[in-house]
């Protein structure tokens, strides 16, 4: 059920520490909004030396209040803090909210005072946001201690960046979103992100949750209760971008970054990641409008070609699929449209808007109507009549005529809508005009830009909902037996044990064991010199060993110019026909394992055609992610090759990363390549590296 966190949000009484006449104190804008509702409940502000502050009595201490206190906001200079905190506590508070900065983000003596002062709040029963925030609010307990007001609605903002948080609530307002909440994540020494999700998705007020975040703490908490939610999350985040500062031992770790892990989580939960403050409000006002569906067929709707071309690219930057609409679609809009009209896709009015606003409406009750249609993008002058009376249309009388027309279409566009509800977004040059104020009132999301509308049609598609369904994180398996031996047998072993196929093989250290390897399976062999780093780029493989004898010469070669300490003799697997994968896991302190498959062999950094997902991956995810790569065809087979076994792919791909999911000791866990074939899929390499 998570923590309770009524106190947090619906308190009995408040007070705050730290009130202050001084405009350039916090605690003076903390307190003029904790005044707000002063018939709510109990708001007492305390300063050390008494006296009035806003008007009223200040107390000189939490003690001389006289009465217990459920929630405190303390805000005093770093020294008083642990005080403040024991007064707090010994007050009865349930809640604190510590304004205080000068903690973990001050460094290891920081980091201890803070960890000190959350064990001391847990060990009362209490809970404590911060410290280092900005504050919190509740408008639906009318509960304001947060320094800016937040316009009432339904979406919880959740910010470790205050001035981000009053851009959100600046570009949300001309689409109407307001907040249910607002809270200052601050360092989470005792409420986390996680917690506040979870609260969030059992609040009834809150319709949508938008983060940003900087520091997630258990990042694969949050992607598991943002999975769980059953309402969207919106996450904004910094430091994608950056790759990994350890240096990298394998293929994985050199390739997977700080984005890929952060993008993996949020496709596996469900969570829309944006990039800008820009993008967050876009989907947010996307996902507060209108009907969402798990279909991404897209019809483009324009009354202009060029409008219709760039909002058609628009769509399919944004994920969407914008195919050419089926003969009865286009029989159907021919029946409504004119001659020169296109029906194709984008569709074109070709000038009819002019001569009849009502085809507007009339093409997007067709479109909607549309068996192979999920949604629709129109873009273009819509509301350019209503906006200009003088307009297009020749006069003040025939523009008045077109105004009129155009709004009693933006009215039948809303009831198409309402009788086939399907997911609409409209991109218009007049967005602000009436006609376009009609549809947004009635939930069309309207935007200035095509990348926006766009966007928010991909937020609005290809699921029916957030939350169970939509998205799921992989439970971690219980820990296994720790591996001890990261060598490339003992690694081969770990994996084979759990049912992932190798070809035969034998470690040698010397001439004789390797002639007796030989003799235990039939050639062609292959060479591999062990406890090499990236065998191949040091000359340490050698493949198509015919015979013994080859085998032999090999093996001279490669000591006399290596040297390895010991060589494996395998079986030299069948090619022909194959594709080779890379499959590997990378451990992420915040997200935990995380898995890569793509196109392997010696050329996967160069090619970079992977894809990435929480680990373990089960069978069914794995196939996805198979099919998402760019590389994608190989599998189907090309130019007259035979389709691949691609359920023994991710049959081998779920294996693969359960054992790594199970062994938190390993860093790093790759296959590379591993072979799929029509007929199966074999691991032909493997490598393991420890923490």
């Amino acid at each position: 059920m998570g923590r309770d966190l009524t106190a947090l949000f619906d308190p009995a009484s408040v007070a705050v520490v730290g009130a202050s006449d001084d405009p350039a104190k916090y605690g003076h804008a903390v307190a003029s909004q904790a005044l707000r509702a002063p018939g709510r409940r109990p708001v007492h502000l305390v300063n050390r030396r008494g006296g009035t502050v806003l008007g009223r009595t200040a107390a000189t201490s939490l003690s001389a209040i006289g009465e217990p206190v459920e929630l405190v906001v303390i805000s005093v200079p770093g020294a008083g803090f642990e005080a403040a905190v024991d007064d707090a506590l010994a007050c009865g508070a349930k809640a604190i909210v510590a304004i205080t900065a000068g903690f973990a983000e001050a460094g290891p003596a920081g980091l201890a005072r803070q960890r000190v002062v959350a064990d001391r709040v847990r060990a009362a029963g209490a809970v404590l946001v911060g410290p280092n925030c900005l504050g919190i609010a509740d408008n639906t307990t009318e509960l304001y201690l947060a320094s800016d007001r937040f316009a009432p609605g339904g979406v919880a903002l959740l910010s470790q960046s205050g001035n981000l948080a009053l851009e959100l609530q600046l570009r949300g307002e001309p689409y109407g979103l307001g907040f249910s909440r607002f809270v200052s994540l601050g360092n989470q020494a005792d409420v986390t992100l996680v917690d506040l999700v979870e609260d969030c998705a059992r609040h009834r007020p809150t319709s949508a949750i938008a983060v940003y975040a900087e520091d997630f703490g258990d990042g694969r908490a949050f992607a598991a209760a943002a999975a769980a939610a059953g309402k969207p999350v919106v996450l904004l985040t910094a430091g994608r971008g950056s790759a990994s500062a350890r240096s990298a031992q394998s293929h994985t770790g050199a390739l997977t970054t700080s984005a890929d892990v952060v993008a993996a989580a949020c496709r596996d939960a469900g969570v829309e990641l944006v990039r800008t403050p820009r993008e967050m409000t876009v989907v947010l006002a996307a996902l507060a409008a209108g009907p969402r569906t798990a279909g991404r067929r897209t019809a483009v709707f324009t009354d202009g070609g060029g409008h219709g071309a760039v909002a058609a690219d628009a769509a399919e930057d944004a994920g969407l699929d914008v195919p050419e609409l089926d003969a009865a679609t286009q029989d159907g809009l021919r029946s409504v449209l004119w001659e020169q009209s296109s029906v194709g896709n984008p569709v074109d009015l070709a000038g009819m808007g002019e001569q009849r606003p009502l085809s507007y409406a009339d093409t997007v009750g067709e479109l909607l109507a549309a068996d192979g249609v999920d949604a629709v993008l129109m873009t273009g002058y819509f509301g350019g009549y209503a906006a200009s009376e003088g307009g297009l249309g020749g006069g003040a009388d025939g523009g008045s005529v077109l105004a009129e027309g155009e709004t009693r279409a933006a009215k039948e566009i809303v009831a198409h809508l309402a009788a086939v509800p399907k997911p609409l977004v409209v991109q218009s040059m007049y967005p602000q005009s009436a006609s376009c104020r009609v549809l947004s009132e009635a939930g069309v999301p309207v935007f200035a830009a095509t990348e926006d509308a766009a966007r928010a049609l991909a937020a609005m598609t290809g699921r029916l909902s957030s939350g169970p369904g939509a998205g799921a994180v992989p439970p971690l398996p219980p820990a296994a037996a720790p591996l001890r031996d990261p060598g490339y047998h003992a690694v081969r072993t770990l994996l084979a044990d759990a049912g992932v196929p190798f070809p035969a093989a034998r470690e040698v250290t010397d001439e004789a064991g390797l002639l007796a390897a030989a003799a235990e399976f039939e050639g062609p062999y292959v060479l591999k010199a062990l406890h090499v780093l990236h065998k191949s780029d040091a000359g340490g493989v050698a493949l198509r060993l015919a015979d013994r004898d080859a085998l032999l010469a090999a093996y001279r070669e490669m000591h006399g110019r290596i040297g390895a300490p010991a060589y494996s003799v395998e079986a030299m697997a069948d090619l022909t026909d194959g594709v080779e994968l890379i499959v590997g896991i990378d451990r992420d302190p915040r997200f935990g394992p995380v898995a890569m498959v793509g196109l392997g062999g010696v050329l996967t950094e160069t090619l970079r055609d992977v894809a990435f997902a929480l680990a373990p991956v089960p069978a069914g995810r794995a196939g996805e992610l198979l099919r998402s790569l760019r590389s994608a065809a190989l599998l189907d087979g090309v130019r007259g090759r035979p389709a691949l076994d691609v359920a023994a792919a991710a049959a081998a791909v779920e294996r693969i990363t359960a054992v790594a999911a199970a062994h938190p000791e390993i860093a790093e866990l790759e296959v590379n390549p591993l072979l799929v074939r029509p007929d199966g899929a074999l691991a032909l390499d493997a490598r393991a590296v420890l923490h």
